[in-house]
């Protein structure tokens, strides 16, 4: 239900490739720090947000969605899921076309929100796993 085939495959492929990726840092141990090296080999432009605004992996980082200077077509979440929903709500106003929720990272309600905004949405699922699959 959350990992829609249809729905990762158009995320991956056709609605852009600037992915802000929310909880990314230096941190090397992280899998945010992964999963973005992963994003940025398969062709997507990273946008670090964490509130240390780092740069990370070349890409200038930001404290938070709405102080990056562009449109992003993706916001990929590294948050808990408590605090998910918030960023979802963030996603919706900034006007991205899609919101990933990362492995473990469940929130319904931003789920339903989300998708009734009109954005597409994945949850509990990780790009990483994901994007070499569509061969």
């Amino acid at each position: 239900m959350y990992g829609d085939p249809r729905t990762i495959r158009r995320i991956l492929t056709e609605l852009g490739d600037t992915w802000a990726v929310v909880g990314l840092s230096n941190n090397e141990q992280r899998a945010a720090h992964g999963v973005a090296e992963v994003l940025q080999r398969y062709g997507k432009r990273i946008v670090p947000v964490h509130p240390k605004a780092e740069t990370v992996h070349g890409e200038q980082g930001y404290p938070s969605l709405d102080a990056i200077p562009f449109p992003v077509d993706v916001v990929d979440v590294f948050v808990n899921s408590e605090l998910a929903g918030s960023v979802a709500d963030e996603a919706v106003s900034v006007g991205a076309k899609a919101v990933w929720f990362q492995l473990g990272v469940v929130d319904e309600t931003a789920w339903d929100q989300v998708r009734d905004a009109g954005l597409e949405m994945v949850m509990d699922r990780c790009p990483a796993i994901e994007i070499p699959r569509l061969g």
